[in-house]
């Protein structure tokens, strides 16, 4: 692992806490740091710390000096557990979650259009 690295993992689990925890919209895209300002309390203690690490290494790693003083290590362990933590869970019921809203929306609007329907037709006398 080198220091180009950094970046690309701090995204990964900047996207990842997205996508779990909710707090960007769509289309768009933020830091890791910013991510740990909004949703940080999501994480439990000991992966918040090992975010902040990540999201600390991350602003350092611009500054050629600083990031050769990084524990690379520490950065990569830090990566993979909070990887660990956010992808497995629930990506089959986030899919399932979402057919299901939009399924359930689907018939709340056919359901609403068939009482508009029904009232014009009491209205008109057609019932």
């Amino acid at each position: 692992m080198d220091i180009g690295n950094i970046r690309p993992m701090a995204d990964e689990v900047a996207s990842l806490m997205a996508v779990r925890f909710g707090g960007v919209r769509r289309g768009h895209h933020t830091d890791l740091e910013h991510m740990l300002k909004r949703r940080g309390g999501a994480l439990p203690r000991r992966l918040r710390r090992e975010a902040r690490r990540l999201a600390e290494a991350d602003r350092v790693a611009c500054q050629p000096r600083l990031a050769r003083q990084l524990d690379l290590g520490g950065i990569e362990h830090a990566h993979k557990a909070l990887t660990t933590y956010l992808r497995p869970l629930g990506q089959g019921a986030r899919l399932r979650g979402g057919m299901l809203t939009s399924a359930a929306s689907l018939l709340m609007g056919l359901l609403i259009l068939a009482a508009i329907a029904l009232w014009i037709m009491v209205e008109r006398g057609l019932v």
